[in-house]
């Protein structure tokens, strides 16, 4: 009966914490159309993952690139895609097209 208290105990306190630490299902929407990102400025929780949906709705690829958060990705036109961020300590973190280094840049800022 101990045994199986301890492992019923070890299986809730590791979803629990799982859960606390892993990335929200809802992933937050940057949309590439007419030759910029909407929304320009992306607000997070400070020290937390996240997700970021790309949808490019523009007729060219894109390559949405951040050195600040480690990230880069090809998105086809016409295609969606999810790139998972890691926890982020409170700042600012830019990204931009790096295909069009024309078009403005955004920002994550994490509180």
């Amino acid at each position: 009966m101990k045994y199986l208290i301890v492992v019923l105990s070890l299986t809730l306190l590791a979803t629990v914490a799982r859960a606390a630490g892993a990335p929200a299902d809802d992933a937050i929407e940057l949309r590439f159309e007419n030759r910029r990102f909407t929304p320009q400025t992306i607000t997070v929780r400070a020290n937390r993952p996240f997700k970021i949906k790309i949808v490019n709705a523009s007729k060219e690829a894109i390559e949405f690139e951040s050195f600040k958060i480690n990230r880069e990705k090809v998105v086809g036109p016409g295609e969606t895609v999810t790139i998972n961020v890691p926890a982020l300590k409170a700042g600012s973190y830019d990204f931009y097209d790096d295909f069009h280094r024309d078009v403005p840049e955004g920002t994550i800022v994490a509180k």
